[in-house]
């Protein structure tokens, strides 16, 4: 939390989440919520839209020259085989699969029968996968991604002499908000720097004056700043290694808890 930040103290009474509302019952946020009395509230800034299979075929990626495919969210997971179905493709059994999460690699199910296939899972993060990559350095992997993607698994393999091809198989765009023109939040909290490009898309005019803005990530953090905004809570934080830990953080200061 920056200096500038603590003259911004004011009671948080409701915060907006920029994702999907968690499925969880046990979700930190209703927790948090119930916790500090606080209406918290969950929209998506952003949507994904498939690459139609013309588009993706100008990109001229042979999927089955490639011995691994990895993963880093369910919606990679949707799209590759969305494209697939499309292109009457079916994956090999030797196909090895790497996931970011447990979460991503239990989703595969919805397509394969994993206890015939080969697959690797990272704990949660690019990092933790990276590590798992490290032991794999003579496959051909297949990386399908968004437009709109972060840099370090594709810089990763291109700094360590890895073959590898980027397949764009889903873009990621500006939701529409319009319904939220005359909602005002305490907090609103982002996850990405299309987030942080959505709002502008939404509300061009967007005056932040007494809206507090959460972020979770340096790059998510850099979009604040580059957009001329306030950055009020960060995280991670050593001593809240999640959003909702320096959502709390924040809370218990300006609403005066102990």
């Amino acid at each position: 939390m920056s200096e500038i930040a603590t003259d911004r103290m004011r009671k948080v009474k409701s915060i907006l989440v920029t994702q999907e509302a968690p499925a969880d019952a046990n979700s930190p946020y209703l927790k948090l919520a119930e916790k500090y009395n606080l209406k918290i509230d969950f929209r998506p800034f952003i949507q994904v839209e498939p690459v139609p299979v013309k588009e993706f075929r100008k990109q001229k990626i042979d999927i089955l020259n490639h011995t691994a495919i990895i993963f880093t969210s369910r919606n990679a997971v949707d799209h590759f085989f969305h494209i697939c179905q499309e292109l009457k493709i079916e994956m090999p059994p030797e196909m090895k699969y790497f996931c970011i999460s447990e979460q991503t690699s239990n989703y595969l199910q919805k397509y394969i029968v994993i206890r015939k296939r080969k697959i690797f899972t990272g704990l949660k993060t690019a990092q933790d996968l990276l590590e798992i990559l490290k032991k794999h350095k003579n496959e051909k992997y297949l990386f399908p991604c968004s437009d709109i993607r972060k840099n370090d698994i594709p810089d990763f393999l291109k700094e360590g002499g890895y073959h590898y091809t980027e397949a764009i198989i889903y873009h990621t765009v500006a939701a529409n908000l319009s319904d939220l023109k005359e909602v005002f939040y305490d907090i609103l909290a982002f996850f990405s720097p299309s987030g942080i490009n959505s709002l502008f898309v939404n509300f061009p005019e967007f005056k932040q004056n007494n809206t507090r803005i959460a972020v979770f990530g340096p790059t998510t953090a850099k979009a604040v700043r580059d957009a001329g905004l306030i950055l009020d809570i960060e995280a991670p934080l050593p001593n809240a290694p999640s959003m909702t830990g320096a959502l709390e953080l924040y809370i218990k200061k300006a609403n005066g808890i102990k």
